[in-house]
């Protein structure tokens, strides 16, 4: 029973530390509008630093660090990470040009790169195959949770204290929680011996793993595409509901809190229930359904940006993030699945470092030169044109994961067979069929 406790601790303070990572991005998302008059920017700055200023740093300091999550402390990890990136949002309100601006979200993106794969590696080890799928999807109510606290708590910030001491009362938090994660957490491996950390493979061992099974570079390439357009159309939903439809910061907030936060939060959770509770150890299934979900998002956001009624945009921005919401649980579940504990950390900072380095990095960018762009010709509304242009690569997303659910069971009973040193060269055969059915002889 104390052991059951502990786990539920560990989660918690764990989902609250990733609430506090992802908030300043829907905050500053927010800020945006405030931030661009104070400081005389353009929709190209703004998008630069919302966008490659924040991801490229972000994903280059992902991987050293997950190479040391995979080696050593992993509570020491996240609580050291996260006071810096801590600090860093405290010290955006000090900006008074877009440089300056520019450098503290540089060490934000440094700090939050030590959050989510340390944290992902952690409650790997302490939840089996057919429970992280609800696990995982807990750790991930934070982005959702995170969303509404920042654009409710954001949008009334914003309006009453400014945008420079909301960057204050965001950041200051962050310092107790790493004292918390520092203090009260406990890391499994301190219970180990020494001599097994020797056995972690270098760096080339960890990309020839990876790429040698059929389903990891898929699931790569769907977080790649799916950050390149969704981190843009998210960064710039706030502006685009302000431009549109004249809504002020809190009404902004409060409909996007409603919206997209608690139908994230219905989503993200009731994905990973379904998945453990009707569909244990079928990824293959797992993967189908995430597909169609993001086919069908593709078509919604078209039409959430080309509707004239900001009730109806608001309602089918509801109904995609459900949708879209539904697997996330499920896909950072299989990942964990389809690598050994050695390699867990690496595994998700490489698809972040690709996600962030290309998608998130581009989008935000893309999506505010092309709102430029297009402003000769469309004016207010550019920005709306812009989104619609982006909309569609959920079907491109959508096509990877389908293609992820033909071969992701046979990969990840391989890495079973492994970790239990179970020889597998005799059933390397070409069909991936083949291979799933001598696996279960086994």
């Amino acid at each position: 029973m104390q052991n059951l406790r502990y786990k539920h601790y560990f989660l918690v303070l764990l989902t609250i530390v990733a609430v506090f990572n992802y908030l300043d991005r829907f905050v500053l998302s927010l800020l945006l509008e405030p931030i661009k008059y104070d400081l005389q920017l353009n929709d190209s700055q703004l998008g630069l630093l919302t966008g490659i200023a924040f991801s490229l740093f972000y994903a280059i300091a992902g991987v050293p660090i997950a190479r040391w999550a995979d080696r050593g402390n992993r509570n020491t990890i996240i609580s050291l990470t996260t006071a810096l990136w801590s600090g860093m949002v405290a010290l955006s309100a000090l900006a008074g040009n877009f440089t300056q601006l520019l450098l503290a979200r540089v060490g934000v993106a440094v700090g939050e790169a030590g959050c989510v794969p340390p944290a992902l590696s952690l409650i790997a080890d302490y939840f089996s195959r057919e429970d992280r799928p609800r696990a995982t999807s807990i750790y991930f109510l934070s982005s959702p949770i995170a969303l509404i606290i920042g654009y409710v708590g954001g949008g009334w910030l914003a309006e009453n204290l400014g945008w420079r001491m909301t960057f204050v009362v965001v950041g200051l938090p962050g310092i107790a929680l790493a004292m918390l994660v520092k203090f009260t957490l406990l890391e499994p491996r301190l219970q180990h011996k020494a001599s097994e950390a020797a056995r972690i493979p270098s760096f080339k061992e960890v990309l020839t793993t990876l790429w040698r099974q059929e389903t990891f570079p898929h699931i790569v390439t769907a977080f790649l595409v799916a950050y390149l357009f969704g981190s843009g159309i998210l960064i710039w939903l706030p502006a685009f509901l302000m431009r549109s439809y004249a809504m002020g910061p809190i009404e902004v907030g409060s409909w996007l809190a409603l919206v997209s936060g608690v139908c994230g939060i219905l989503g993200v959770y009731l994905g990973g229930w379904l998945a453990t509770r009707y569909a244990k150890g079928q990824e293959s299934l797992h993967m189908r359904a995430a597909s169609l979900c993001f086919s069908i998002c593709g078509g919604l956001y078209v039409l959430a940006y080309i509707v004239t009624s900001k009730y109806m945009s608001l309602t089918c921005i509801a109904m995609l993030t459900f949708l879209g919401s539904l697997a996330t649980g499920v896909i950072f579940s299989a990942i964990q699945s389809l690598v050994s504990g050695r390699l867990r950390s690496v595994a998700v900072s490489l698809v972040l470092l690709l996600a962030n380095l290309v998608g998130a990095g581009l989008g935000p960018l893309a999506i505010g030169v092309l709102s430029d762009l297009l402003a000769p010709i469309f004016r207010q509304e550019s920005l709306r044109y812009a989104l619609v242009i982006f909309s569609p690569g959920y079907f491109w997303v959508a096509y990877h994961y389908w293609q992820a659910s033909v071969t992701i069971e046979a990969d990840i009973r391989a890495v079973e067979l492994e970790e239990n040193n179970v020889d597998i060269s005799d059933y390397e055969l070409i069909n991936t069929g083949e291979i799933a059915s001598d696996i279960r002889k086994i």
